[in-house]
């Protein structure tokens, strides 16, 4: 498992980390430790997605995200 932190812009509100939230989970392989306005740490089994994945699932959501380690 890999260690992540997305940084996510456009959330304001309980809906907007619900949103978020269930986007990421919605993500196999992934295992969501936080999500607070602005910001997701998670883990993720790199032999079933990768950054690009999450920050899509995010992107899709309705927020932009970007990935860090």
């Amino acid at each position: 498992m890999q260690r992540t932190t997305l940084h996510i812009e456009g959330m304001s509100c309980g809906h907007c980390l619900n949103a978020v939230n269930r986007a990421l989970a919605a993500v196999p392989g992934v295992e969501i430790e936080s999500v607070q306005i602005g910001r997701a740490e998670l883990r993720y089994d790199e032999r079933t997605t990768n950054p690009q994945a999450l920050e899509a699932a995010v992107t899709d959501a309705g927020y932009r995200a970007s990935a860090t380690s």
